[in-house]
């Protein structure tokens, strides 16, 4: 009897762990299938020129070479310069005055920027705003933090060229603006102090009784005053979510308890489901729901969007290409190279040319020709030149 039923067991732990290969592998191939998805997308909007706008670059220096430099620029990490053309035409445009240079671009992802710096297999990396795990890592290695240059703006509503955040609720609802600290209150929660970089920093603690939980506490009345603010966002595991931790919640990283998740997904059937469009639908049928989200949905135009001010008493500034491209609109997105370089040392020499010429009227003159980043403002390429020096 003993044996039967030890033979019982075994066929019942076989079944189970076949059954849990099974389901491994179906997340897998989702997982997989999810990033062919996107990577079609990506590539779709990347043909494309989203933007025809002529913005004033007047006030940016032109470019004229310090010396003239030969060899190879390693540059690893963001895929959306090579996913639309302005990696070609920076490169194009920079070899006129330096025809020995050649390039080497490894851009299949922001994270690999790092990899290239940390071993030196890059001399530029590529990448969105730095992560606390990615400036840490570097930092353990060298001793120092790597040099941040601001080369674009991010894009108006071009979904992966780094769009601004908006802030959007349902049409019914009759606010039409709000500050960082309601933004705060609303998708934040009590905290014991936020990151400034690596530093942690107690000063940006706050306690629950700064949370905001109805809409009530936003000054609005009637059926509104006790209904719940229902938060919707995109997951906790991507890295748009660090813009808001950064900018809004001080450094700190702790959600609303509530917060509803949307992330890129397939269907049993086979159809993807993108997370900012998923957002926007269920957000355009509930009429007390909040969420940040990217003007590059279709069903953006089915919710409304508020006007954002930095401080308490404004100014409230709408999001528009404009307020975007000069940096008006406070949540405004950038990209950026980091490079290392040793404190009290210079800057390598080509990678002091390139920068100098993506900073100046003929390197920003490519992000427009591009056509979906958006072109730094004068006191943005002064302020990252200043950095070289």
């Amino acid at each position: 009897m003993a044996s039967k039923v030890r033979m019982i067991l075994g066929a019942i732990a076989l079944v189970a762990a076949a059954s849990a290969t099974v389901l491994s592998q179906t997340a897998e191939e989702k997982s997989i299938n999810i990033q062919r998805g996107r990577e079609k997308r990506v590539k779709a909007r990347g043909e494309k020129v989203h933007y025809t706008n002529v913005f004033d670059l007047s006030g940016l220096p032109k470019y004229a070479p310090e010396q003239k430099i030969s060899g190879t620029l390693r540059i690893w990490g963001l895929n959306y310069l090579t996913d639309g053309k302005l990696a070609k035409y920076w490169e194009e445009g920079f070899r006129k005055y330096h025809p020995g240079v050649t390039f080497s671009w490894f851009t299949p992802t922001a994270l690999v920027a790092w990899s290239g710096l940390f071993t030196g297999q890059a001399d530029l990396g590529a990448s969105r705003h730095i992560t606390f795990d990615e400036l840490l890592t570097f930092q353990r290695v060298f001793n120092y933090s790597p040099i941040e240059i601001s080369m674009v703006t991010g894009s108006y509503d071009v979904p992966g060229w780094a769009p601004a955040d908006t802030i959007v609720v349902n049409k019914e609802n009759p606010i039409s603006k709000i500050t960082f600290d309601q933004l705060d209150g609303i998708f934040g929660a009590q905290r014991d102090g936020g990151w400034n970089g690596t530093a942690w920093n107690s000063a940006a603690a706050r306690g629950p009784e700064r949370n905001i939980r109805t809409w009530g506490q936003l000054g609005l009345t009637g059926e509104w005053k006790d209904k719940p603010i229902h938060v919707f966002g995109r997951p906790l595991k991507y890295h748009q979510q660090l813009h808001i931790e950064r900018l809004i919640f001080h450094g700190g990283d702790k959600w609303n308890e509530t917060l509803r998740e949307y992330a890129h997904d397939e269907t049993p059937a086979g159809k993807q489901k993108v997370s900012t469009a998923s957002l926007l639908d269920d957000l355009s049928k509930d009429k007390y729901a909040i969420a940040y989200s990217n003007r590059g949905y279709p069903a953006q135009d089915t919710v409304k969007q508020l006007a954002v001010a930095e401080k308490d008493g404004g100014p409230y500034v709408e999001m528009t290409i404009g307020t975007v491209q000069s940096r008006t609109y406070p949540l405004y997105a950038e990209e950026y190279f980091y490079l290392n370089r040793k404190p009290g040392t210079p800057v390598d020499p080509k990678v002091n040319e390139f920068l100098r010429y993506l900073l100046s009227q003929e390197g920003q003159r490519e992000v427009m020709r591009d056509g979906k980043f958006l072109p730094l403002t004068a006191a943005a390429s002064r302020e990252q030149l200043q950095k070289l020096k």
